[in-house]
């Protein structure tokens, strides 16, 4: 890796270079390689930027990526439904020591409160996070990349994504931005199957309209630094801001960061009388009206373990292992 500041000189940057191992290892090496550049009219097209060199590239391999003006960036890519912490995992996995700084920030309530986050006036210090506004998407990121950087411009994705329109039908349904949010990430860590989020919607707006809790597993671990991927019946009644098996309506705040397609199913859900939904193991769910309805699809699908057993979505596409997953 090699920075070339700006107005730096083209013997400089050969000496520099040549220091790198990337030209000759002389100084008959530097001055050629300086006037290869100078002949070929290259010199002076040299652009400032923090590029990657291999010792093996030829001098004009090396101007033309000195030329380019692109600088060197790897790959950060969120995929929908992860949280903070695990996209400090994957954040970590890229650059040593970036995970924990870009934790830290995210419950720096300081620096929260300078993104362009709608968070309600009274949520509680530990919500006070960019938790669903990190938006699932492939950033470029380079060596100078801060991770506030990195998340200001998660925000600025959704900020683009969020669109007034979205603002309008939201005021339409009698939410705010940042419960339609709340929703979506509930409904993206519900469901493996894309198809069926306006469907598992429905199903969260027909309880919030009947004063019904929404008992949704996901919501019970956010949080957990003790989970260990079994849920138990003590853990449903765990107080928590984010249990929607102890607190009515939404939780204080997303538990993971959805992406357009969540955002949309909560913006649009189904019109259904679905009340319950269970998983058929596979992704997909049984979706049911009666709650006897609802125990016999329960009966059927997880109390029987042989129906369970090495089904789950999760572990059918094979992520690797991630905290508060």
């Amino acid at each position: 890796y090699y920075e070339v500041l700006k107005n730096a000189s083209p013997y400089a940057v050969a000496q520099d270079l040549q220091k790198l191992g990337i030209v000759s290892n002389s100084f008959l090496g530097t001055r050629f390689f300086y006037w290869y550049g100078r002949l070929t009219g290259r010199t002076h097209r040299i652009k400032a930027g923090d590029y990657r060199f291999q010792t093996t590239m030829k001098p004009s391999e090396v101007y033309n990526i000195l030329m380019s003006g692109i600088s060197y960036g790897i790959g950060l890519t969120v995929p929908e439904g992860f949280n903070i912490e695990q996209i400090s995992v994957l954040l970590e996995g890229l650059r040593p020591g970036s995970g924990q700084r870009f934790i830290a920030l995210c419950h720096n309530a300081k620096f929260v409160r300078t993104l362009d986050i709608p968070l309600p006036t009274n949520v509680p210090n530990q919500a006070i996070t960019p938790e669903g506004y990190l938006f699932p998407d492939t950033y470029i990121i380079n060596r100078k990349t801060t991770e506030e950087e990195i998340i200001r411009n998660m925000v600025k994705k959704y900020r683009i994504t969020f669109t007034p329109d979205m603002t309008k039908q939201a005021q339409k349904l009698g939410f705010s931005e940042h419960q339609i949010v709340t929703l979506a990430s509930v409904i993206e860590k519900e469901t493996g199957a894309a198809e069926e989020r306006p469907k598992i919607s429905s199903v969260f707006h027909n309880r919030l309209r009947k004063m019904m809790k929404l008992q949704s597993d996901p919501t019970v671990v956010y949080g957990r630094e003790d989970f260990d991927g079994n849920i138990r019946k003590t853990d449903l009644s765990m107080p928590s801001p984010w249990n929607t098996y102890v607190i009515k309506g939404l939780p204080v705040g997303p538990i993971a960061n959805p992406g357009k397609d969540a955002l949309y199913a909560a913006l649009h859900p189904d019109t259904t009388p679905y009340i319950f939904f269970v998983s058929h193991n596979d992704g997909t769910h049984e979706f049911t009206v009666t709650y006897k309805e609802h125990q016999n699809a329960v009966n059927k699908f997880q109390i029987d373990r042989r129906a369970r057993e090495g089904k789950s979505w999760r572990d059918l596409k094979k992520a690797a292992p991630l905290k508060n997953q």
